[in-house]
């Protein structure tokens, strides 16, 4: 029996007609969860589901899923990742992952047959949270139980509406999104586009992911004293901006000399009054820090809070902070990591390894499965807009490794 082939007339169909769903007429796509685009491209993955011969259903939260059941039973190995887009995305982010996992489940259904281990594909339902700004990773966290019964309706989009009123705007019910939780998963891959500069600049076409960065948001209140910007002499001021200056310069300063993977962003800022004569009374800003290594990280973290005390303190500032977001570091699972460098050896894909500077669906998936991720080259290093796009013989690299680790996991 010969080895499988990736068909790239098949794999530039299903992404250019996906696109559709939610296009503006050029390369943009704005697909949020539950809306009526949305809802057409559930359907589309769903019918080329069941094109491919895959076993398919919607779960209680709207993710889709393909299934080619093995001859032994046991925990499924899933691929896939999410349908929704930013407003507006592109044709590549998210999607791409979901796609993949159609054409290397009909790959390997088409040359193989039956696998031993049941093998799944998924669009998950929202990553994004470019409708609700609290659902992130509303699927993935449906999975793996970490939605409450609260949630439905405590989380509202940005136009008002809860997440329940957008459910049933489309038939789910959400009493029942706890059905959607999965205890029969072994082993999560998520194919991605990189979203960064770093393979384009190794000239290489796919990398394997070694984990997930940690990310740790915070909203930071500098309090001071508001007074007049000519008449109040420098030495007598409590100026939170000053603090805030040197925080933010500081943390960044920080990052970039740990250097490479550690980041930290400094990406909103209030003044209060921001008067143009005014020594400011408060300035609130945030600080996103990121590191893929469990030790390392909270050591930035640690320098961040450390700075921030004895800045407020020598400045005579109030300080106070709230962490808004904080997902640990995802490792991937070595088992799947070898797998997936002999399967690139094997066709010849040449690749390099490196850690995600970005979160994904993976961080929650890890929380019940094995986990690990396939990057695929993003020209200029773009994402999260409609200039974002990746190469289809690169695509078909990146589905190539996907699907030889598939086999040897399942066949």
């Amino acid at each position: 029996m010969g080895s499988f082939t990736i068909d790239p007339a098949y794999v530039e169909k299903l992404i250019i007609e996906m696109a559709e769903h939610g296009s503006d007429g050029g390369t943009g796509v704005s697909r949020t969860v539950y809306s009526p685009e949305w809802v057409g491209a559930t359907r589309q993955y769903a019918q080329w589901c069941e094109e491919a011969g895959l076993e398919t259903r919607h779960d209680a939260v709207g993710s889709v899923w393909g299934r080619l059941n093995g001859s032994e039973g046991g925990k499924a190995f899933v691929t896939g990742s999410h349908i929704d887009s930013q407003t507006p995305g592109g044709r590549y982010d998210g999607i791409l992952g979901a796609l993949a996992g159609i054409v290397a489940l009909k790959a390997l259904k088409e040359t193989y047959g039956q696998p031993r281990r049941t093998i799944e594909c998924v669009a998950l339902c929202e990553e994004e949270n470019s409708r609700f700004p609290t659902a992130q990773w509303w699927g993935s966290r449906a999975i793996t139980g970490r939605t409450t019964s609260e949630d439905p309706e405590l989380v509202r989009a940005f136009s008002g509406e809860t997440i329940a009123e957008a459910m049933r705007d489309v038939g789910l019910d959400p009493a029942r999104i706890p059905e959607a939780k999965r205890d029969d998963i072994e082993g999560f891959i998520e194919l991605h586009i990189e979203q960064g500069p770093i393979l384009e600049q190794a000239g290489l076409p796919v990398a394997i992911v070694t984990g997930v960065t940690g990310i740790r948001h915070y909203m930071i209140t500098l309090n001071g004293q508001q007074n007049h910007a000519g008449a109040f002499p420098m030495d007598m001021r409590r100026d939170p901006m000053a603090g805030f200056a040197e925080i933010a310069l500081g943390v960044i300063d920080t990052a970039h000399r740990w250097g490479r993977p550690a980041v930290t962003t400094v990406g909103r800022v209030k003044s209060i009054p921001n008067g143009i004569a005014v020594v400011p009374g408060t300035v609130e800003f945030s600080i996103d820090a990121r590191h893929p290594d469990p030790a390392k990280v909270e050591g930035l973290y640690a320098a961040h809070e450390g700075l921030m005390r004895e800045v407020a303190a020598r400045r005579g500032l109030e300080l106070s902070w709230e962490v808004l977001n904080d997902q640990p570091p995802c490792m991937s699972d070595p088992g799947i990591l070898a797998h997936m460098k002999a399967a690139a050896e094997k066709h010849g894909v040449p690749t390099m390894t490196m850690a995600s500077g970005a979160g994904h669906d993976t961080q929650q998936m890890a929380r019940i499965a094995k986990v690990a991720m396939i990057f695929v080259r993003s020209k200029d290093g773009r994402s999260h807009t409609p200039d974002e796009f990746s190469s289809i013989p690169d695509i078909v690299e990146g589905i190539k490794v996907l699907t030889e680790t598939l086999y040897r996991l399942a066949y």
